[in-house]
């Protein structure tokens, strides 16, 4: 029988959709596994928005990673974050964060699986980040959510500045920023509908812009074009081609085609544009030659191993992956469902590794089609080449998210508040908490 001390040591980094599958493929499989991330929790993050507009709790997408991982005696998590990586040595440097001494701790490792994720890019405009908010992460949502609540409490109090006040700009027209602005859109003409004194929320504006020529470049353009129409019918005005140049504390600007360029009081932003690698791609490209895209992702082999390091792998938003017949780096989509496929893959392979069994061939991923929410009973799919939209879609949705939420308690809730929310149009999460911060005051 083989003790603790000889079994193999993998170390995971990141526990989110793609880290935590092969956590759990690895519990299985005799390994010593050590569960990295510097949140003790696994976010749902494709419903990280409706926390960001009061239809959901933090707790209702979140679960503890130590409440996840309690039946494995060989897995254990450790609250950091990677400072260094040294490939050479097969080890880590993590500074633990909890006791708040930051103190560093080095570990070593036969198998390293690096589950990075990514970030939003401002396309070299950092200075854009404080004023143009993103939903990434749960901080960052509950600060949306205060931003978008005290705009409408600002507008109250001043009435005679509610224009830039009720205007909203959500920057990205992929399926987070369709879905943001049809959620901020319900939020103005239906939640808050008879809630305030001074002004009328349905007066709100809701600008979704978009540098490209269609919303939700990644479906059919047929699809497209629904979302568009949907978008409309709950307000939202959809500005094609319009390409950001500039974000301050009180308008953004565009450029925009055959046209001088525009100016929009506003003193909210959503930002859902663009997508850069975990800073620990560039590293891991740094230590072992691999390839580094323009977005910061790393290439890594067929098997999701490093180049000239096979005990590494990495997956998800931070990586590109080496075609096996063409050698070319292929970037897949940024959802969940190619993070878990990964996952589960690394799992497998590792698994392999350590029994001397035949490996798996290289990693293949399965489409299983795409959806997207835009408001209340309005959602476009497509799955095998089969589109919808509406009602069908709406529902499909719901029926896919509420399956893969973690956990009896969580699917329950929030199937509950989705249910009032159909019927009623409520949002009992509308609080302004210390997250929430100030907005910036204008230059």
């Amino acid at each position: 029988m083989t003790s603790a001390q000889d079994s193999p040591r993998v170390v995971v980094v990141g526990g989110g959709f793609g880290g935590l599958e092969a956590v759990k493929a690895l519990a299985r499989g005799g390994a010593q596994v050590t569960l990295v991330d510097r949140h003790n929790y696994f976010l749902f993050q494709p419903l990280n928005y409706q926390v960001a507009t009061g239809g959901l709790a933090p707790g209702d997408i979140a679960v503890p990673l130590r409440h996840i991982v309690r039946r494995w005696d060989n897995v254990e998590v450790l609250l950091g974050e990677v400072s260094e990586l040294d490939l050479a040595a097969r080890q880590i440097v993590v500074r633990r964060t909890a006791a708040g001494s930051g103190e560093s701790i080095s570990l070593d490792y036969d198998s390293l699986v690096v589950a990075g994720g990514s970030d939003y890019s401002y396309f070299g405009h950092e200075e854009w980040r404080q004023q143009a908010l993103e939903v990434k992460s749960l901080d960052s949502a509950l600060e949306v959510r205060g931003r978008i609540l005290r705009a409408f409490e600002a507008a109250e109090e001043r009435p005679q500045e509610q224009e830039r006040w009720l205007t909203f700009v959500v920057v990205g027209a992929g399926p987070t920023g369709v879905e943001m602005a049809g959620q901020i859109a319900e939020l103005a003409r239906q939640t808050l509908k008879g809630e305030f004194r001074r002004v009328d929320p349905a007066k709100a504006r809701v600008l979704l812009v978009e540098m490209g020529d269609r919303v939700l470049a990644g479906f059919p353009e047929d699809l497209s074009q629904r979302a568009e129409r949907s978008l409309q019918r709950l307000g939202v005005s959809v500005l094609l081609r319009h390409r950001m140049v500039d974000v301050r504390a009180d308008a953004v600007d565009f450029d925009v085609p055959d046209r001088d360029r525009e100016t929009i009081a506003t003193a909210t932003v959503v930002w859902a544009a663009g997508v850069a690698g975990s800073p620990l791609a560039r590293a891991l490209a740094e230590q072992s030659g691999a390839g580094l895209d323009r977005s910061g992702r790393v290439t890594v082999e067929p098997d999701l191993s490093l180049s000239g390091h096979p005990e590494v792998l990495a997956l998800g938003d931070m990586v590109t992956v080496r075609d096996p017949a063409t050698g070319e780096a292929r970037t897949f989509p940024g959802l969940a469902p190619v993070a878990m496929q990964q996952g589960r893959y690394v799992g497998r392979l590792l698994r392999a590794r350590m029994a001397d069994r035949p490996l798996p061939p290289p990693f293949r991923y399965r489409d299983k089609g795409s959806l997207a929410t835009i408001g209340r009973a309005k959602a476009v799919g497509s799955v095998k080449g089969i589109e919808f939209s509406g009602f069908p879609a709406w529902a499909a949705w719901l029926t896919i998210h509420i399956f893969y939420l973690i956990g009896f308690e969580n699917r329950a809730v929030v199937l509950l508040r989705w249910a009032y929310a159909y019927f009623t149009a409520g949002r009992g999460n509308r609080l302004i908490t210390g997250a929430a911060g100030d907005p910036p005051a204008p230059d």
